[in-house]
């Protein structure tokens, strides 16, 4: 094969994906601006959500403690 022929075949394949590209393009770009256009509100409503509670008068634990225990083996260090 020739260098002229690769050549050619290589700009027919470039262009031929770049026809491909614009064609999807255009078609994507369409399909979103359908799926994007609403005819009745959403009822969505912009803005922050306030949602107010009474903190409870205490903690509902006021030191966490393991649910079991242990003895440390003698020659360690004693854990805080």
């Amino acid at each position: 094969m020739r260098i002229e022929q690769l050549k050619k075949i290589s700009a027919v394949a470039g262009a031929s994906a770049f026809g491909v590209m614009v064609v999807l393009g255009v078609g994507l770009a369409q399909h979103q601006v359908a799926a994007g256009s609403v005819s009745a509100p959403s009822g969505a409503t912009l803005g922050e959500t306030a949602t107010t509670t009474t903190p409870p008068a205490e903690p509902v634990t006021s030191k966490a403690t393991p649910p079991f225990t242990f003895t440390t083996p003698s020659g360690f260090a004693v854990p805080h």
